[in-house]
């Protein structure tokens, strides 16, 4: 089975809430859509469902267009974040709902439900009703009625967000194998980054209904196209900067010179430059003094700490960068310190928004700053 879009969009009203997007999904895939909420994941997914219909475009099955083929015709299961089960039926009967309206016999009906039921760990629940279980455990059970439908189109909106870390863990290398094995293909719609590259598999990102970027994730994560890509696929926030370059000298948009080791070759002109939290380090208070010039003293903000890594946010004058640190760090508020650049890390945006392959920026004279 396949799945293209190909120029699909939908209007309500006289807003694009998907625009122009095309893409394809082939059997037994693991596809990623990574945004930002109202980014357009959900929506995209009921126009792959069936449940609406495109404005503009088409949506392909092997090659069919399906834009009049009703949702009970079509082998497709789709998960929200809200779950949804039958609030009179237990476990047991919301798992197998799906395959009892198919017509399935009574000894397939009970293997695949006890299957899914132990790889969910929904099998001390199986008798219960869904007021009787917890948020997650409702979760678990609506996505085991989409694993036991053994659909060929498996759509999974944010369907880990109301479980455990634990258990979140578990699902998320367990899922796409299970779903794979099947041959379906598979697309989960997330908010987190580094959902999205635990994954794998192949990414696209969207930005205000658009799809910025599409390949494989660990390779659109290394090389975004453009800022919007940059920023989608970044978390906590891409650190970003408007640089000016004129007469070979580097500098912000208002005028204070940039550090030379910081800024790659560039030919006049207006850039915005970006890098993620781990290419900018902290220099701490003793050590800015003594610096060359080539980091941006400021304050800390707010240091976040997430067990074995703090993200210290850093107030440089005309932003607040992110930088992150290995270990439990704990520093005060209006502490002095400093960022510093990883010129590796960095990524430079043309005014468009495209990007300037490495390639491109290394191959010019260096640009002298002061």
């Amino acid at each position: 089975m396949s799945v293209v879009l190909e120029h699909v969009g939908l209007r309500v009203g006289n807003d694009a809430v998907i625009d122009d997007v095309s893409l394809a999904f082939e059997r037994g895939t693991m596809n990623v859509l990574l945004g930002p909420t109202l980014s357009g994941k959900t929506t995209l997914m009921r126009l792959m469902a069936g449940l609406d219909r495109p404005s503009t475009g088409r949506i392909l099955v092997d090659g069919e267009d399906v834009a009049h083929v009703p949702v009970r015709r079509r082998s497709v299961a789709m998960v929200y974040q809200q779950f949804v089960n039958y609030p009179s039926l237990s476990v047991y009967e919301n798992i197998a709902s799906p395959l009892r309206v198919a017509g399935v016999g009574r000894a397939e009906i009970e293997s695949r439900v006890a299957e899914a039921a132990r790889v969910l760990r929904l099998e001390p629940f199986l008798r219960r009703l869904p007021a009787e279980l917890s948020g997650g455990q409702q979760q678990r059970t609506a996505i085991a009625r989409a694993l036991v439908k053994r659909a060929a189109l498996v759509l999974l909106d944010e369907p880990l967000a109301n479980l455990d870390y634990k258990l979140r863990e578990e699902l998320r290398e367990e899922l796409p194998r299970l779903f794979a094995e099947s041959g379906a293909i598979l697309v989960y719609a997330t908010t987190e980054p580094s959902e999205a590259l635990l994954l794998g598999g192949r990414t696209a990102t969207l930005w205000q209904g658009r799809v910025t970027q599409e390949g494989e994730t660990p390779s659109l994560y290394r090389d975004p196209g453009n800022v919007d890509a940059a920023r989608v696929f970044s978390d906590p926030p891409l650190n970003e900067l408007p640089v000016v370059v004129a007469g070979g000298r580097a500098r912000r948009s208002d005028g204070t010179p940039l550090p030379e080791a910081m800024i790659p070759s560039l030919p006049d002109g207006s850039y915005r430059i970006g890098f993620r939290v781990e290419h900018a380090s902290v220099v701490e208070q003793d050590d800015v003094a003594a610096s060359q010039g080539d980091v941006f003293p400021g304050t800390v903000s707010v240091t976040e700490i997430s067990g074995s890594e703090s993200f210290v946010h850093i107030d440089v004058g005309f932003a607040v960068w992110v930088c992150l640190v290995l270990g439990v760090h704990d520093w005060r508020p209006g502490a002095r310190a400093a960022v510093s650049v990883d010129r590796d890390g960095i990524f430079v945006f043309a005014p468009d928004g495209s990007r300037l392959q490495p390639s491109v920026v290394r191959r010019l004279p260096h640009a002298a700053t002061g």
